[in-house]
């Protein structure tokens, strides 16, 4: 590689090894991760990010591109890493509802921009994560069964691809690009802006409520039951949790084992509160309630790790004993596990919708440790599936995908990355088939 021609082709900072700011540039959000790339290019611009496309094919570079680091689950050894960070403009056009970001902004600046208009995007539970990577991956948001995936609220986006051109790609223009954008990850190329759509949201009922554990089976069997009666408005997940025994954590469930309810209501406060009533009643009584009426912009609904995945159509009984017999034993690893409904709009998205998701899922079990006897408990009973902003484990990208999305995706990496020029984290592998009607594209 020439460090001579690729330290001047760009307007933005370049930082080589050996170089003071290399070290501290070419690191992720997560420590666990420590690449090695042949050179760091902080983007200035959409012209920057077409050069780091030409130069990467230039001098046979792997390209890996980092925002906030967020999604991050490959080192980039010996690749061009291209940062998005600089380039974080945030507009909302209150009229049309809608926001156009730059690729380096994060939800937190969306959420502030757009709550004076009593307008809100389909973020995620961290203000800090990148918009463009979260939902290029989908994007499931507490939202979600309202309005669906973050994906599918995609209007436009300006992309860079693989043969280093910058194309405005949207429902009639690229129409191909613009489905596998929509939940394919960063296959496809480099989105320089994305315009999405806002939605009137101002106020949620918001928060998390924790009980007893001693009838945890029974509770998820309730709770699974009773979601299926809950409206769109109402997001809900309910988890199994040791609580940490310090001081940050309320005392009545100080290092405890509990069942944790976490529920966003989009509506009247009051009307929520009724909803949720005969899962308390089962539940509970609470030991400690935190679910409140906030600006949506302020709801902090948290996250689990998944070192386990996979999606269900049905929670039969089996299942549910498996998970609470799994985490209750004494020597058990599992801190968390959680359940979350799906369905609602994720589910009815339309005919035109991206790939984002399996949609016919009506929950996500998550897990943040491995435990290979329930994984196997619950192999009978679960899809075999995962969701692409979830998933840590590159090895199974096809599986955030439903057959028929994950070849048409192939098809469409064949069209616009046959060369498998942006290969690095989730990939797809272009397919050897390639439709005529892509050929023209």
């Amino acid at each position: 590689m020439n460090q001579d021609a690729i330290r001047n082709g760009f307007a933005g900072p370049v930082h080589l090894p050996g170089d003071p700011g290399y070290d501290t540039h070419r690191q992720p959000l997560y420590p666990t991760i420590d690449p090695r790339p042949a050179a760091v290019v902080e983007a200035s611009g959409p012209a920057d990010v077409r050069a780091a496309v030409v130069a990467a094919r230039r001098h046979d570079l792997p390209l890996a591109v980092q925002a906030t680091g967020h999604g991050t689950h490959v080192a980039a050894d010996g690749a061009l890493l291209l940062k998005t960070s600089g380039m974080a403009s945030v507009l909302v056009d209150p009229d049309r509802g809608v926001a156009r970001v730059g690729p380096g902004a994060r939800w937190g600046a969306v959420l502030e921009a757009a709550a004076p208009f009593g307008l809100a995007p389909l973020s995620g539970s961290s203000p800090s994560v990148g918009v463009t990577g979260y939902t290029l991956g989908g994007g499931l948001g507490w939202l979600a069964r309202r309005y669906g995936f973050a994906a599918d609220s995609v209007l436009r986006a300006d992309v860079v691809t693989a043969d280093g051109r910058l194309r405005t790609v949207s429902a009639d223009r690229d129409p191909e690009l613009f489905w596998a954008l929509r939940g394919g990850g960063g296959n496809f190329g480099i989105v320089t802006s994305l315009e999405f759509r806002l939605y009137p949201v101002d106020r949620v009922l918001a928060g998390f409520a924790y009980f007893p554990a001693d009838r945890a089976a029974e509770t998820l069997a309730w709770y699974r039951d009773w979601a299926a009666t809950a409206p769109d408005e109402l997001s809900t997940a309910a988890l199994l949790r040791r609580m940490p025994d310090t001081d940050d954590v309320p005392a009545a469930v100080r290092g405890k084992r509990v069942v944790m309810i976490k529920a966003m209501y989009a509506g009247d406060p009051d009307r929520g509160r009724c909803l949720l009533n005969p899962l308390w009643s089962v539940a509970g009584p609470a030991l400690v309630d935190e679910l409140r009426p906030v600006r949506y912009a302020d709801a902090a609904m948290g996250g689990t790790p998944a070192r386990y995945l996979d999606m269900f159509r049905a929670l039969p009984d089996a299942a549910l004993e498996a998970l609470a017999g799994a985490h209750a034993a004494p020597d058990s690893p599992i801190s968390t596990v959680e359940i979350r409904q799906w369905g609602g709009a994720m589910a009815n998205a339309g005919p035109d919708a991206g790939p984002a998701g399996h949609r016919e899922a009506r929950f996500s079990v998550i897990v943040d440790a491995v435990v290979p006897e329930l994984a196997s408990a619950l192999r009978p009973h679960g899809m075999g599936a995962t969701f692409l902003n979830v998933l840590a484990d590159p090895t199974r990208t096809a599986t955030a995908y439903t057959a028929e999305n994950h070849r048409r995706l192939r098809e469409a990496k064949a069209a616009y990355d046959p060369e498998n020029v942006f290969r690095a984290g989730h990939n797809i592998r272009p397919s050897s088939v390639i439709r005529a009607s892509l050929k023209s594209s």
